[in-house]
């Protein structure tokens, strides 16, 4: 049995996005003198870069208006947003959404991730996460007391797709796997998972009876023009055992109004409401006004704001290439890359140290999404020169700390 203590242990918050700020920076063990530059925290997107609609706060002030209605709705969330979003998420994902059943609306999508899994987990269940994948799926398994069961993804290797190892993920099903969650695009890599590994993983859950959770966050942000299909649309799975998480918080930049959507199994839903209700009651509710808004954007601002992340994701790719040793994936969809290092004289937590206290630059090592000891990922939603020059500054640093 674990202690209180114990229990926390594993749920380190230093790294997080945002958290750095609370770090200590370093003074021993620093080779040279500073590089100067404006600041740029990689760790997280810059809404300052990229801001929401401005039609959002216009919509959270027609919500604040409407008063009791719109603080204290049902715990799914408000009856008539909810049909807008089910109506919406239905059309983009290419299967219904019954708005009553199928969906309920969450404080982010961090809270749909934590309302799904501790829907879905009881002490000892076995849940297979991919490696890499976002930081928080490790640390609900254990806070829940799952047993870990990771799934490797040769992003580097792969021809197509995310490269994930289908065969060990039926090896896991089959040996007790009951939940199984991944991201697409993967956070860290922005790999996106092909047909026909979304087919191979909707059939293999079929076979074998296990739940999945598919994190579809940066699904409207996708590259190159590049097909993106959704997991639901297959029709592969009994929909009892499936569901989705999205949100308007990253591309759209919404991520200040803390709002998330699951829709999928109606067993699922009923549970995460019954969480939600002693956990946050629901999502704000002068906040979830701001959905309507959600896929109602003017025309051609998604496609601009896609190709600007698409032009920024280009010209980091290549400040990283330039770098021996390093490699880096393009990202096929989201904001994230990934790259691998080259050897360094020191530790990746004290060269991610090394670059906050001497380059003016925040970014997350990549043992928060696994054993990734040599790689670190940055959120290029940023300021495009700004971010050019980070890089540039990260590329001194790598010679620098060089081995």
């Amino acid at each position: 049995m674990k202690t209180i203590e114990e229990k926390f242990a594993k749920l380190g918050v230093d790294n997080a996005p945002g958290q750095e700020v609370r770090l200590k920076d370093v003074d021993a063990g620093l080779i040279g003198d500073p590089i100067p530059g404006a600041q740029v925290d990689f760790s997280h997107g810059d809404v300052n870069a990229f801001p929401p609609l401005p039609s959002t706060l216009d919509l959270f002030c027609r919500g604040f208006r409407a008063g009791a209605e719109q603080a204290y709705t049902e715990y799914r969330g408000k009856r008539s947003l909810c049909e807008d979003v089910a109506a919406k998420l239905a059309a983009f994902t290419g299967a219904p959404v019954s708005a009553e059943r199928e969906l309920i609306l969450t404080p982010g999508t961090q809270g749909a991730l934590f309302l799904a899994m501790g829907a879905n987990i009881v002490r000892g269940d076995k849940v297979a996460i991919v490696e890499p994948d976002y930081f928080a799926n490790r640390k609900l398994v254990e806070f829940f007391e799952g047993e870990l069961r990771p799934v490797p993804m040769d992003y580097f290797g792969a021809k197509e797709g995310a490269g994930l190892d289908l065969v060990k993920l039926e090896e896991e099903f089959s040996n007790g796997v009951k939940l199984f969650l991944f991201s697409t695009p993967n956070n860290p890599t922005g790999a996106v998972y092909s047909e026909r590994e979304l087919r191979a993983i909707g059939t293999l859950a079929d076979k074998y009876g296990v739940k999945v959770i598919c994190d579809e966050l940066y699904a409207r942000q996708i590259f190159d023009g590049r097909t993106y299909v959704h997991l639901r649309s297959l029709g592969l799975m009994d929909p009892e055992n499936l569901m989705t998480i999205m949100g308007p918080s990253k591309t759209e930049s919404a991520s200040g109004f803390r709002l998330g959507a699951a829709f999928g199994s109606p067993s699922m839903i009923l549970r995460m409401e019954k969480l939600q209700a002693v956990v946050s009651l629901r999502a704000a509710g002068y906040c979830q006004a701001v959905l309507g808004s959600w896929f109602s954007e003017p025309e051609d601002w998604m496609r601009e704001r896609v190709a600007a992340h698409q032009a920024i994701r280009d010209d980091l790719v290549g400040e990283f290439r330039k770098i021996p040793g390093c490699i880096v994936r393009p990202t096929e969809g989201g904001s994230y890359l990934f790259p691998k290092l080259p050897p360094l004289k020191v530790e990746m937590q004290d060269f991610v140290a090394a670059l906050r206290a001497q380059a003016n630059v925040t970014v997350t090592p990549g043992t928060e999404f696994g054993p990734y000891l040599d790689s670190f990922r940055i959120n290029f939603s940023q300021d495009h020169q700004a971010a050019v020059a980070a890089v540039r500054r990260i590329a001194q640093m790598v010679e620098r700390y060089r081995a």
